[in-house]
Parts: structure tokens; sequence; C-alpha cells
């Protein structure tokens, strides 16, 4: 079973380097173009969860502007996952459309 769309979203979005929760969040509604919006505790919990998984980890903290920031990345076993989870993604996309190919006119 594959991952859920939010997860492979927020992995996807850390694929390019670390980032911080709200970037997390922007980037998942840019790569999704605006369908998924993590509200902050949605997303804290996914971290969490994903951390607890191994898929990421905490990088850097740090605060800016008195707001404390904690920067996320992925681990090796994120990056496997989340190329795993692209390959399955492709090959679906790939079969559903030769059979929609295969539709009589």
């Amino acid at each position: 079973m594959g991952m859920q769309e939010p997860t492979f979203l927020i992995l996807t979005a850390l694929a390019a380097g670390p980032k911080h929760g709200y970037g997390v969040m922007q980037e998942v509604s840019e790569l999704s173009s605006g369908r998924v919006k993590l509200r902050p505790g949605t997303l804290y919990g996914a971290l969490d969860r994903l951390t607890e998984q191994g898929l990421i980890s905490v990088g850097d903290e740090e605060i800016v502007d008195g707001r404390f920031r904690r920067f996320y990345e992925l681990t090796d076993d994120g990056v496997t996952a989340l190329e795993d989870e692209a390959r399955r993604l492709s090959h679906n996309a790939a079969a559903a459309t030769a059979r929609l190919k295969q539709r009589p006119a």
C-alpha cells in the first residue's frame, strides 16, 4: 500500500533540502497546485510521525524574529521511501494511461 498524498508531498517538499515547518506548508501547497493545504496541527503531527519512523530528522534549530524554527530534512530511509513511492505512482499512472488508450472511440 502506498503513502497518503500529504506524506508524499511533505517528503517531496524536503527532497531539495531542509525546510522549516512553514516552508514545508508552503511547498506542499505549491506542489499540489493548492489542493493540499496543511494546517499547523496536521503538519506538525505528520512531521513528528515521520521523525519517529526515521524518514526525516530535525536539522538546525534557530530563533528568527523571536520565533523558534526547527528545520527538517530527509534521512537516507526517507529518500528511499520517496523514490519507491514515486516509482510506484509513475508505474500506476503509466498503466492507467495505457488502458485509457485502449478504450474504444
